[in-house]
């Protein structure tokens, strides 16, 4: 098999025009023939470089706007034909068609154009296809040709070329064409994405999901496990979008968890105040409210200050030196926040291993989008948990409506809720956390290990009452027994949010009634397994 493959003919058409001018130079100076079209080609010209039209090959100028110019038999009978194959050779001769060595080409930014909320015609004329026939021949045709599809790659090519003498190897070929073969493979997921959306298409018959990698990770969720990091190119603010100023390069797990964190603290409007929350293992371990950062991060810290070790700290306004200095008291693994101030990032640099992260912004709560797990064999997609609730949407159940109070303790309660793994149990008073049970098989068990992690900590702060003692408690689904509600009750819970829609609510409204419980149903559940 072929190993060197000399490059002495680029066909060139980009739409990002990042590095073109350089690699244009650097083609030209090895003496290598440049054939390109439209406004690549004019970028080129402006540069001060021969190039050669795409039109004079295909003996056919570009038409219909530009949707035909490189669909012609002496483009990919360049790219495709066989260098070691007579029959192909003699079919280039006979149908004067020039073998090209290298394409470089990147699509229409069609992304980019659905991402800016383009209507759809915009959309449907930013659906590249002469780029992929090219790239997916070329890519197949990877013994003789090399195919670029990444400004990133131009460096490496270079490289490659400088080394051997203007040739490329066939290990980099390789790698270029699984490189292209993946760039195609995501783009017409992009198409077939937003086609299904455009046509309301809930379960389409064929579903693809693609990313771009942003790191190779260390390993996974454990040190045999490998693994790596991927962006879907969404403007989503979070873990992916964020600059991480200092620190250890994140984890598997620090990205799992700081996005479980920062989703979370996004259910907070920074308008209405700042909002903390401290994420362990995917679960809150403390979220609150405060009229500051700092006051926010106390209350959420107080709520487990055990668990809080080596935790995620998210904050839903920018992180400022204050809070900054009375965060790095204790070990933890990383701190995100829309923004930080500089004095703020002067305190953690003095911790080289806690790693800062800015998004930039926050997260929209009741934003639509999908999430998918995969399962043996396939994998479930389901759209994101954007469901909210509204005071005037609650149904009183009980004899007694909950205060004033209450009723903003249990909408608090009830953002929380959401994002802690089912069965979830959240106390809460004054807008802070103060026990919260997660993951358990039982819902009684989640209530009572909430209000036994609540005594613990009032008994390690030194206070005489638990802090369950006048909560409120938020169920992310409803209580099948009066025993889980009677839990509560007992750990000084007085007033209750739950969905409903058990056979037993009636048995349960009477137990809350019988214990002076004031109960508000949702009708919305929160399961988060």
């Amino acid at each position: 098999m072929t190993e060197l493959a000399r490059v002495r003919r680029a066909l060139i058409s980009v739409s990002d025009k990042t590095g073109l001018e350089e690699l244009g130079r650097a083609l030209s100076a090895r003496g290598v023939e440049i054939v390109s079209t439209g406004g690549t080609a004019k970028a080129l010209r402006a540069a001060g470089l021969a190039v050669r039209d795409v039109s004079e090959l295909t003996g056919y100028p570009e038409m219909m706007g530009g949707r035909v110019k490189t669909l012609h038999p002496a483009v990919h009978g360049g790219l495709l034909a066989l260098r070691d194959d007579p029959e192909h050779i003699r079919a280039m001769e006979e149908n004067d068609i020039s073998p090209i060595d290298l394409l470089v080409v990147n699509l229409y930014p069609f992304e980019a154009t659905v991402a800016a909320g383009a209507d759809h015609d915009t959309c449907v004329e930013n659906i590249d296809i002469g780029g992929p026939a090219m790239i997916r021949a070329a890519a197949k045709n990877h013994r003789f040709v090399t195919v670029v599809v990444d400004p990133e790659d131009y460096g490496p090519l270079l490289d490659v070329l400088e080394a051997n003498e203007g040739a490329t190897t066939l290990s980099f070929r390789r790698r270029l064409a699984q490189i292209a073969y993946g760039r195609t493979a995501a783009y017409d997921a992009a198409v077939s994405a937003w086609m299904a959306d455009a046509l309301g298409e809930e379960a389409p018959r064929r579903r693809a999901f693609a990313g771009h990698l942003r790191q190779a990770l260390r390993y996974g969720e454990n040190p045999h496990q490998r693994a790596a990091f991927y962006v879907d190119g969404s403007d989503r603010p979070g873990v992916a979008t964020a600059r991480q100023w200092q620190g250890k390069e994140l984890s598997y797990n620090n990205i799992n968890d700081t996005d479980a964190a920062f989703e979370l603290v996004a259910e907070f409007d920074p308008e209405e105040g700042p909002a903390c929350a401290i994420i362990k293992h995917a679960n809150p371990c403390g979220v609150a409210r405060g009229q500051t950062a700092l006051e926010a991060y106390r209350r959420a810290y107080d709520c487990d200050r055990v668990s809080a070790f080596g935790g995620i700290v998210a904050l839903n306004t920018a992180l400022d030196e204050e809070t900054a200095r009375e965060i790095v008291q204790i070990f933890t693994e990383v701190v995100i926040a829309p923004e930080a101030t500089e004095a703020a990032r002067e305190v953690f640099a003095a911790k080289k291993n806690l790693r800062l992260l800015t998004a930039g912004g926050l997260p929209d709560p009741t934003s639509p989008g999908r999430v998918f797990r995969q399962v043996s064999g396939g994998f479930l997609v389901q759209d994101r948990d954007n469901g909210t609730i509204s005071a005037e949407a609650l149904e009183v159940v009980t004899r007694r409506a909950p205060t004033r109070e209450e009723l903003a303790d249990l909408l608090f309660a009830w953002r929380v809720a959401k994002h802690v793994k089912s069965n979830a149990i959240v106390y809460a008073k004054g807008g802070a956390t103060v026990g919260i049970g997660a993951g358990q098989m039982s819902r009684v068990d989640s209530t009572r290990i909430a209000a036994r992690k609540a005594k613990d900590m009032a008994e390690a702060l030194g206070l005489d009452t638990p802090p369950t003692v006048g909560s409120v408690v938020a169920s992310d689904a409803f209580f099948p027994f009066p025993d889980g509600l009677l839990a509560a009750a007992e750990a000084g819970a007085t007033a209750v949010i739950q969905p409903g829609g058990s056979v037993r609510d009636a048995e349960v409204i009477a137990a809350a009634d019988e214990a002076g419980l004031a109960m508000v149903f949702t009708g919305m559940r929160h399961f988060r397994h």
